[in-house]
């Protein structure tokens, strides 16, 4: 299935035979304090910049009624975020995974983030819909 929206997203987990945990990292784009003069300029533009995890969550597809309920959900945490990373983690035959269980792939998502290696995540922007970075 491609998925071009969260809405996409939802259904997608939704129709998996096994239950999922969606995963989340809500990312700000930010200029690095190194950044050459070049760089500024292109940040300026709305392009480059690095992504800087803020926050995570998982739940559970059911737990999601759409975006909109995500957005304001996240925003009770008090930071302003550009970008949210997705990744859905599978359960095995009846059972979904837990919060407990989805720890440890979240802090693994984090540091991916950080280093910039986004290619297993679906990203999205403050819209919803998925978005190509790089």
């Amino acid at each position: 299935m491609d998925i071009s929206s969260f809405d996409d997203l939802l259904r997608a987990a939704r129709a998996q035979r096994e239950p999922q945990r969606l995963l989340f990292v809500f990312t700000a784009v930010e200029l690095p304090e190194d950044s050459t003069a070049v760089q500024r300029e292109r940040f300026e533009a709305g392009e480059g910049g690095a992504l800087v995890p803020l926050m995570y969550a998982d739940k559970r597809p059911d737990e999601i009624g759409s975006f909109a309920d995500l957005v304001n959900e996240s925003g009770q945490f008090g930071h302003e975020w550009g970008i949210v990373f997705a990744a859905a983690l599978s359960g095995t035959g009846t059972l979904a995974p837990t919060s407990e269980d989805a720890e440890a792939p979240l802090q693994r998502m984090v540091e991916a983030i950080k280093r910039g290696e986004i290619a297993a995540f679906i990203p999205f922007d403050l819209q919803g819909q998925a978005v190509q970075i790089g």
